[in-house]
């Protein structure tokens, strides 16, 4: 793995990584997470060689996290976790986050489970989320169903975009359909966040371990998702995540 010193010009750079810097900070996230031991899922790094031909130095693989179980949404719980609950990400809001209960909803009706996978795009040069949800008997959750899940904010914008920046493709590995986030923008927001953030702009240059934690800290908010306080005690600087970042994202 490189050196956890290396940075990516900020002056130059266009918010996407390559598929090597994807991979330090996938598993440094991983690690990251999976030291905190909060009685989750873990996230693990899954190799998939696409065949002899590829290059020793290139990785193929992708980010898993699977079974976390996401308890059913009560109309109550979607309306109190509004775009207010994620203006601002940062250390100083401990509110916003909690290392023992990360689960924005309270009350669970059907116990629905979700499995992430987080795979590298080459044509966006970002992270992709792909993700599938099923019940408890192993039966794939409904597109309705799935949608109860969801905080109020990201449903209203599903409502918006007749789901067009939440879609079901194939999974590039599994090939089986999974839906997935359109990356379609990351690069932008991934440079709004570190523009904004003290570190990157003082010593010229993003910390490539921190990608992914930046990353999940827009994403994770779309489930109704918090990200444990202690991974950005982990930083040397919190980053600060505004709204027009999730939106930029759901567009």
């Amino acid at each position: 793995m490189p050196s956890d010193k290396a940075l990516i010009n900020i002056s130059t750079w266009d918010g996407t990584i390559t598929s090597t810097d994807f991979y330090v900070a996938a598993v440094n996230f991983a690690e990251q997470w999976n030291n905190l031991d909060l009685g989750f899922p873990h996230w693990s790094w899954i190799n998939c060689p696409k065949g002899p031909l590829l290059a020793a130095s290139k990785v193929e693989g992708y980010l898993s996290l699977e079974n976390m179980i996401l308890p059913g949404s009560a109309e109550d719980d979607r309306n109190e976790c509004g775009l207010a609950g994620i203006e601002d990400l940062t250390c100083s809001n401990e509110d916003v986050f909690s290392d023992t209960a990360i689960l924005v909803q309270k009350h669970s009706q059907e116990r629905h489970h979700y499995d992430f996978h987080v795979v590298y795009s080459s044509s966006f040069r970002v992270p992709v989320l792909y993700f599938r949800a099923y019940c408890s008997d192993g039966e794939p959750l409904a597109k309705e169903d799935l949608e109860r899940d969801l905080p109020a904010y990201t449903a209203q914008e599903l409502a918006i975009s007749k789901w067009t920046f939440m879609t079901q493709e194939e999974h590039p590995y599994l090939n089986r359909p999974w839906y997935t986030l359109h990356p379609c923008g990351t690069g932008d927001w991934m440079k709004l966040l570190f523009s904004n953030e003290p570190s990157a702009v003082s010593q010229g240059g993003v910390a490539v371990e921190k990608y992914m934690i930046s990353w999940f800290s827009v994403v994770c908010p779309i489930f109704g998702l918090k990200i444990p306080l202690k991974l950005f005690v982990n930083v040397s600087s919190c980053i600060t995540v505004q709204p027009t970042s999730l939106k930029m994202f759901l567009m």
